[in-house]
This record gives structure tokens, sequence and C-alpha cells, in this order.
């Protein structure tokens, strides 16, 4: 329904505020998402960028924002201490490099950080950067100062993280004791001081599809280079705690607006995850049909009809044609391999259509199928 749009993008069209952009909240859900994952392919591909965080110093936050459990405004339970010693910082990088992490983060809460703490994380990102060669950093640490990043950026940090949390016109609903001017400006001074910028949002939080749209739109304005977008997980004791989460399908349609409008840019689901089946996951079961096991999220299974090969077998014995240690392969062309009637619930019928046409060619020898890692590799060339 969007193939032109998507090509478009695809060579290098961007959409803007002067594009109406009203179809990115009512049209076809599916179609949105088949073209958001068709940019996603031929912009970022396939790779996943893995951050890991730890909670450098916890509760007691100065302001205000309503969904946050660690704002000294509500009364969460929430855990609170002051900034930890530097070895815990280096040893927790240390695992996460050795689990295979691309980046780990120090996030503080509070507006921002300063005096003895800012000296602190510096001293941790100092070493972090000397002993763990393999993982890139990252600061969170509210709303920092260009001479702050700056100081940050020399001792190995690449990239900051600050959230804008939502649209410019929602803001005030959600905090009161700093702006979204303040937002904008500290992602301005991490850029100008030469860092990258990880900054998203949350949804869910009452604004409406609007104001999704204008963040997104924000961000694409911003340049930044990594979107996490987080879906709201109400916390008991914040003023958001009886909001309604959002449903799969809102979920899935926020995603593929963000890609739309920041096509080339990481985008991370954070926070929320779970609110989608099984965190989101598609799988292609294996030997049989597994759909039954995940409805929702086994899409098609990679059949071997063992029936098919044991009926002919045992058609040999009974007529005495049947020589041991003879190996029956499983073929298209005797039904011994395929993809279950099940595939109907969760693959486009256009792919199915496809593949049936690429399964006759097999059929009758126009494609054929590699059978060894060499007629693989001259099939390549």
């Amino acid at each position: 329904m969007y193939e032109e749009l998507v090509n478009e993008i695809i060579e290098g069209r961007r959409l803007g505020k002067e594009d109406d952009l009203t179809f990115l909240i009512d049209g076809d859900l599916e179609s949105l998402c088949q073209g958001a994952d068709k940019i996603r392919k031929e912009l970022c591909g396939n790779q996943v960028d893995l951050c890991t965080i730890i909670n450098g110093r916890a509760g007691r936050c100065s302001e205000n924002c309503r969904f946050c459990a660690q704002s000294s405004h509500h009364h969460t339970g929430a855990e609170e201490y002051d900034v930890m010693d530097v070895d815990s910082f280096v040893k927790a990088c240390h695992v996460n490099e050795e689990n295979g992490a691309h980046r780990f983060s120090i996030v503080t809460a509070g507006r921002t950080l300063v005096g003895k703490e800012f000296d602190q994380v510096v001293e941790a990102y100092k070493r972090m950067h000397e002993e763990c060669k393999g993982i890139e950093l990252c600061a969170s640490h509210g709303l920092l100062t260009k001479e702050q990043f700056e100081i940050l950026r020399k001792v190995g940090v690449t990239r900051c993280h600050a959230n804008i949390e939502t649209s410019r016109r929602y803001f005030p609903s959600i905090c009161t004791t700093h702006t979204f001017e303040d937002k904008l400006a500290c992602i301005r001074a991490a850029k100008e001081a030469g860092l990258e910028v990880c900054s998203g949002g949350i949804v869910g939080m009452g604004e409406t599809w609007e104001d999704r749209l204008d963040m997104a739109l924000t961000l694409a304005e911003l340049e930044v280079d990594s979107i996490p977008l987080n879906a709201l997980m109400p916390i008991p004791g914040t003023p958001f705690e009886n909001l309604k989460q959002l449903t799969e399908e809102e979920l899935l349609r926020v995603i593929a607006m963000f890609r739309f409008i920041n096509p080339s840019t990481s985008i991370r689901l954070a926070a929320g995850r779970k609110l989608m089946k099984e965190n989101g996951k598609k799988a292609i079961g294996v030997d049989q049909d597994q759909n039954s096991l995940a409805p929702e999220n086994v899409i098609t299974s990679a059949m071997k009809n063992i029936d098919v090969s044991v009926e002919e077998m045992l058609s040999k014995v009974v007529d005495g044609s049947y020589k041991g240690g003879e190996v029956i392969i499983n073929t298209l062309a005797m039904n011994g391999v395929g993809i279950p009637q099940s595939s109907e619930k969760n693959v486009p019928p256009d792919v199915l259509t496809y593949v049936k046409e690429e399964a006759e060619k097999v059929k009758s020898g126009e494609v054929k199928v590699p059978a060894t890692k060499e007629e693989f590799e001259q099939l390549n060339k």
C-alpha cells in the first residue's frame, strides 16, 4: 500500500511537518509495519546494538516527572543511594563487555550531576575506557553543560543519553520542574561537544497520536543517533499509576511511525517490551508445524514430512524392491518438505504466493537447490 513512499524514503526522501502524515495514525497497520521493516532492512540492516546500563545514583530526584519512581515528589518506595564507587562501575563494565554488550552507560537520578559526584563518574569513565577496549561508553546524567560533555568526551565517552520524553505541547503535563527547551538545550550542548546523542521518550502517558508524531519529528530535526522508545509501565505511587497500558497494536504503530520519520536512525524498544507477545519475537518452527505452541509468534514452520519417506520405504519393502542401506531424501517434488497450512494466519498472501511459485521452480528443476557447501559457494559467486 505504501510501496512508492517507502522506496522514496529509501532513496533519500525525508518526511516533515509539511507532509500529510495522518496515514501513520489511521493507515493499515500491517502495511505500515511491512513498509517500516523494509526501510529498516535497507537503511539499517539486520544489526542489533546492545546497550546496558547501571543505576549509578538512585532516588531523591528533585524533578517531578509524573511517570518516574525516582522522583522525591512521589512515594514509590524506590531504593535510594548516592553515586556508587568507581571500582563498582568498572567491574560492571567488564562483566557487560564479557557478555557481549556493545555499549555501557552509567545512569544517575537527579536534575544534573555536579561537584565530587561528577568527578567520581568522570574517573569511572576514564578507567572503563582504559580497561574495557571492546565496549563503547554512554553517559546519562541529566541536564549537563557543554563543558561537562567535553570533559566526558575526553575520558572516552562517545554518546550522551537525554530523552525529550514527549512532544513540546504535552511536556508540561508530565513535568514542571524543567522545560522542554531545557531538554533541547542539553542535547544541542552534547552535539556541540562532539558526542553522539541517544534521545527518545515514553508513549502511553495520556498524550495524543499527534503528540507522538510531533515527538518523532522533533527527534528527526535534532538528528539524534539513537531513539529508545518506551511504553509506560505505570508505577504505584506515581501520578500515572492508574493509566491504561498500550496495546501491542498501538505499540507497533508507534514503532512504525518513528521508523518512517527517522528511517536511518537506530530505534530501540526499551521499557514495555513485555506488552508485546513473547516480547514481540517472531519465530519459524522446524520439523513439524509448531504454530500451536505460540500461535501469534510462530509465523510458519519448515516441515519435514517424514511420513512420505516412510510410506515410500514401506512400499518398497512390500513389493520387494527395497535395498538395505538406501538413503531416501525428502524433496519438494515428492512433498517431503514444505510449509504448513497454518502459515496463512501470519504470512501475507503475496508472500505465500511467491513461496509457492518458487517451490514450483524447484520442483521443475528451473531452480537448483545446492546440496553441498561447494555448490552453495558457487551459487553466490
